[in-house]
């Protein structure tokens, strides 16, 4: 089986630098894991993805080219973690979603990261993991999928096993499209995995407990999406 990750860019920083003991511990884990599944990573950008489109959005006043700005910061991301996880990564940055099976194909992890404007890491996971024919997508971005914004809502709900369809409609509502929108899934990624029946676990990715309790498909404290 194919297990595609989604990392958020975020977790890889802490006070505005890499977490380097952070990416050697994470990168420990995919290499467990990948004795066991084949594993595909997509990495997010973070705090400096946000900050470059920002920039970019305010000097050019052009979405395409603020996404343009925030692919490059994923990709940055995702050389990073190839670095740590060494000989068993696929040596190079997936930036052509067929070049996912040559990694598998091989046995080595595949990092991958933004592809092209308009088109979140979210999405390219989503892809990863249908051309797969994954078992699952972990998303590690965030804890678990609530019923409205928990930071605008206290009483917000955390939502524990929910169906395809009601994770679309709560990214519908919230999407904005703009690289860096605030869902914890975007609307393109949402339904990519509800046409393909693909499982999306959402967990926190700071705790390496609870994400190996979910690739494990033991009990954690996050979402799990599926019909």
């Amino acid at each position: 089986m194919t297990t595609v990750f989604s990392l958020g860019g975020s977790l890889l920083f802490k006070d505005g630098r890499i977490d380097v003991e952070y990416v050697k511990a994470i990168s420990k884990y995919l290499i467990d894991f990948s004795k066991k599944e084949k594993i595909i990573i997509c990495v997010g950008g973070g705090a400096f993805s946000r900050e470059y489109a920002r920039a970019i959005r305010e000097i050019a006043k052009n979405e395409f080219m603020a996404d343009e700005a925030a692919i490059l910061t994923t990709r940055s991301n995702a050389f990073v973690l190839i670095s740590a996880l060494g000989e068993k990564a696929y040596p190079v940055v997936l930036t052509d979603f067929h070049e996912a099976k040559i990694a598998v194909e091989l046995g080595l992890i595949g990092v991958g990261a933004g592809t092209l404007p308009g088109i979140t890491t979210d999405a390219c996971s989503a892809l990863y993991a249908e051309l797969l024919h994954a078992g699952r997508l972990i998303n590690l971005s965030n804890s678990a999928v609530y019923d409205s914004d928990p930071r605008a809502n206290p009483k917000a709900k955390k939502l524990s096993v929910m169906p395809h369809r009601q994770l679309t409609a709560l990214a519908a509502e919230q999407d904005s499209r703009q690289a860096k929108s605030n869902f914890v899934f975007d609307l393109f990624a949402c339904k990519i995995c509800e046409r393909s029946n693909i499982e999306v676990v959402f967990v926190d990715g700071r705790d390496l407990a609870q994400v190996k309790a979910a690739f494990e498909n033991k009990k954690h404290e996050g979402t799990i999406v599926r019909d």
